[in-house]
């Protein structure tokens, strides 16, 4: 005799699994893991324990190991110009900098200025955490002339360019706590020393991303918590969901600091990492924990023993089913983001990767432990009086599904149009690599930035360095090739956007006007300034010489692209004539321009595997040849509102004082293609929760409009629960003060948030109610009978469709079988 059972409100199983011979009720592995977990609770929840104390303890490291780098595109010419000035030139090292020294008391003519900048200067040159190889700037050079570059037009700013002998990722560790020591040792005294560089910019971010980090996860565990229980009414559920997604996090963290002492891993992969572990695994959680309370009530209603063993096989074999689905969803649509070859969105694809992998195993091993340590003991510390099954009593779920299915072209017209609206801001997306202004404008690090930007031009804190490169010594080369490089160095210097094209050039003319570069044979016999200032600009060996252009506007700008565009150009045009020259532009707007085009060439590929991708995936999960298709072109409609949302946010400045950033004109240019990813992802996991629990009703009865509605009243409030849950998450970490964070943050609460509403709740029961009988097509398959299917329709329509009740029994006995809920 079949067992009854009333449906639950828990998660939907996915589809549906094959039969299975009599007297095999349950599968092999979620019994054989059920049993296991309850003779082995104690040694488990011990191991667990021990194996979070040792992740804990790595994770602890990982902060010092990331990198602000994974900008530069491996071959490209701002790659090649950057590796090409490490080494061989005065002022430059492994590491270059610039020392920026601000007199608030004093301006330059005061006795006082000089010696204060000076002494502030020689204390950075000496170091010892610094290990400086040589600077090039005010205080090293004698002449009035030559320091006047140096002095900016307040008279109060001195700079200074120095070397360092530290690699990249030493100096993103050690220049946050040197940059700390010499503002404590100088800002009393009205002096503001600043490093400022890459290294030094990414050192104070990684810094800032650790605080911003902690303060996040200061309101959101209790956030999550409270939302918890809201939605279970218990103590003990709320807090087992929270330590799975901490466990999740932890241990992924761990893993990734693994990673990290082995190869570079961008400085954004902690924060994107636990913001994306913290979501994913308490939704996880929510849905394993939802499903177990509810076997374990169905066990009481029907007066079946409270079997913990029972419930755990039943909550592994339906809701564990769907979360290893949508943990594979995610990891494989991810995954594709590997594709694009540029280190930092290879590192936040593996902190995701690595991080829902994490959550789906501990949600379906890690979890059951604890869930039969507690057993009934669940629902301890019970908030409340115990809420109707929205399963059996529908409520304004299924009155607001039956309004929908009602006029389902109005309603579909109203939730297409509203997204769609938003999605307009989004054709005017401009994407660019983050500069100075990520950080606060308090920081050291910005401070100095904004005085070059200041005192110095808009364009001389990031100019564009224009490397040559010759095969010989440049002393060596014939009249006619250093004529060829003087016409191209005078062209570059006379572009529009030029301020100023700073090289030895007019060092070394004063030397010798015909054949300047022949006065680098005897180099050693210039004088001090002019021998310092051609080891800064032309390397020690001859055979490469730098031209910093000095443009009108900021890095990012588009005049900054479009002056790039003028100088490479002429490159071209200079190296065509063959001779053996070789030219490569660098700096932060060729960086960034590189690292542009990268991603744009990566984004089809991405973008198309991942939807072939998605596509199989929800085409073997629903049985359907047009809900895949249905899913993607809704998920595609709440990524364009999203991008418009960061484009009036991030771009525009709307809400700029509230989030506390400077509007610069553009996204970071890793956020659009991670969004796109993510969201697909997310939003792909509720469709799989939400039509599994549909299609499970429609193969047992064929009702393809009842279905629907049956299957919006079971799963809407615990994906609507899940939803506000992740939209909490994502929303506390749009404040941690990191830009590219911020704007992750607000995509991913903005998506989940119309996903959860707008797309869930109007825009799938119109389209299903429209498609009818089309939503289940598949060839080969045959239909339920049309005069049925009529009358389900009919029903539905006159709003009189029994979808409400309970499941009927020859319903449960074939669920039952198939392993649906």
């Amino acid at each position: 005799m079949s067992e009854r059972r009333a449906p639950s409100s828990g998660p939907p199983a996915g589809p549906a699994l094959p039969k299975r011979p009599p007297g095999r009720r349950e599968s092999r592995l979620p019994a054989g893991l059920s049993r296991l977990t309850g003779r082995l609770r104690w040694p488990l929840a011990v191991l667990w324990l021990l194996l979070l104390g040792v992740a804990g303890w790595q994770a602890a490291s990982l902060p010092g190991l990331l990198s602000g780098g994974g900008w530069l595109v491996p071959g490209s010419g701002s790659a090649v110009a950057a590796a090409r000035l490490t080494d061989g030139f005065e002022g430059r090292g492994a590491t270059s900098l610039t020392l920026v020294i601000r007199d608030t008391r004093h301006r330059a003519g005061d006795p006082a200025f000089d010696t204060r900048v000076r002494g502030a200067a020689e204390a950075v040159l000496h170091d010892g955490d610094l290990k400086a190889t040589g600077g090039y700037g005010y205080t090293t050079l004698t002449g009035e002339r030559p320091r006047a570059a140096f002095l900016g037009e307040d008279r109060r700013t001195a700079l200074v360019r120095v070397g360092s002998e530290l690699d990249d990722g030493t100096a993103r560790r050690l220049l946050p706590g040197i940059q700390d020591r010499l503002s404590r040792q100088y800002g009393p005294a009205g002096l503001q020393v600043s490093l400022v560089s890459q290294a030094a910019l990414w050192g104070e971010v990684n810094h800032l991303s650790e605080r911003g980090l902690i303060m996040a996860e200061l309101v959101t565990l209790p956030l999550i918590l409270l939302v918890l229980l809201l939605l279970f009414r218990s103590v003990a559920a709320a807090l087992a969901a929270l330590l799975v997604g901490v466990t999740s996090v932890v241990l992924a963290l761990a893993v990734l600091t693994l990673v990290a002492r082995r190869t570079e891993l961008s400085v954004f992969v902690q924060n994107a990492a636990t913001m994306l572990g913290l979501g994913v695994g308490v939704d996880y959680s929510l849905f394993m924990i939802t499903r177990f309370r509810s076997e374990l009530r169905a066990g009481e209603g029907t007066g079946f023993r409270a079997d913990s063993e029972r419930a755990l096989t039943r909550t592994l074999r339906t809701s564990g089913v769907t979360v290893v689905a949508s943990g594979l969803t995610i990891v494989a649509a991810m995954s594709t983001l590997f594709l694009v070859d540029l280190d930092v969105i290879r590192s936040m694809a593996l902190g995701a990767v690595v991080v829902v992998a994490f959550s789906v195993l501990t949600s379906v091993l890690l979890l059951p432990v604890l869930l039969r340590l507690l057993g009934p003991r669940i629902e301890w510390g019970r908030i409340g009086r115990r809420r109707p099954d929205t399963a059996r009593t529908g409520g304004g779920w299924v009155t607001l599904t039956r309004t929908v299915m009602r006029r389902p072209a109005l309603f579909l017209v109203v939730g297409v149009a509203a997204p769609a609206a938003l999605a307009l801001p989004a054709l005017r997306l401009e994407t660019f690599t983050p500069d100075a202004r990520v950080v606060s404008a308090d920081a050291a690090v910005r401070q100095g930035y904004d005085a070059v930007r200041d005192e110095f031009g808009v364009g001389g804190a990031a100019p564009l360095q224009v490397v040559v490169a010759s095969r010989v010594p440049l002393e060596e080369r014939s009249d006619a090739d250093i004529a060829h490089l003087l016409r191209f160095h005078d062209a570059v210097g006379a572009l529009p956007g030029v301020v100023r094209a700073d090289s030895a050039v007019g060092t070394l003319s004063q030397a010798d006007r015909e054949r300047p570069f022949a006065a680098l044979a005897a180099r050693d016999r210039l004088p001090g300034d002019a021998r310092a200032t051609v080891d800064f600009f032309v390397s020690g060996d001859g055979r490469t010489a730098l031209i910093e252009v000095v443009g009108d506007d900021t890095a990012s700008s588009e005049a900054a692209r479009a002056l790039l565009t003028s100088v490479r150009a002429e490159a071209a045009a200079f190296t065509a004539g063959g001779a053996g020259w070789i030219v490569d532009v660098g700096g932060e707007t060729a960086e960034g321009v590189d690292a542009n085009k990268v991603i744009e060439d990566g984004l089809v590929p991405v973008i198309g595997t991942m939807l072939a991708v998605i596509y199989l995936l929800l085409l073997l999960t629903f049985r359907s040849v047009f809900l895949p298709l249905k899913a993607i072109a809704m998920n595609l409609l709440s990524v364009g509102a999203t991008y418009g949302v960061l484009v009036l946010v991030f771009q525009d400045g709307l809400g700029s004082g509230l989030f506390g950033f400077d509007v610069d004109g553009h996204l970071t240019n890793f956020v659009p293609v991670l969004l796109v990813t993510l969201l697909f992802s997310l939003s792909t996991d509720y469709e799989v929760f939400l039509l599994s629990r549909v299609r499970e009703d429609y193969v047992a009865t064929g009702d393809d409009i009842g279905s629907v509605v049956r299957g919006m009243s079971a799963t809407m409030p615990l994906i609507s629960g899940a939803a506000v849950l992740m939209v909490a998450v994502f929303t506390a970490f749009a404040f941690t003060g990191i830009l590219p964070i911020q704007q992750l943050g607000l995509g991913m609460a903005v998506a989940i948030a119309l996903d959860a509403t707008v797309i869930r709740l109007l825009i799938v029961p119109a389209s299903m109610r429209l498609m009818s009988r089309v939503n289940w097509w598949l060839p080969g398959r045959r239909s339920a009978s049309a005069p049925t299917l009529a009358a389900d329709r009919a029903a539905v329509d006159a709003g009189t469709a029994d979808s409400t009740g309970p499941v009927p029994p020859e319903r449960t006995d074939s669920m039952e079988r198939t392993g649906t809920q």
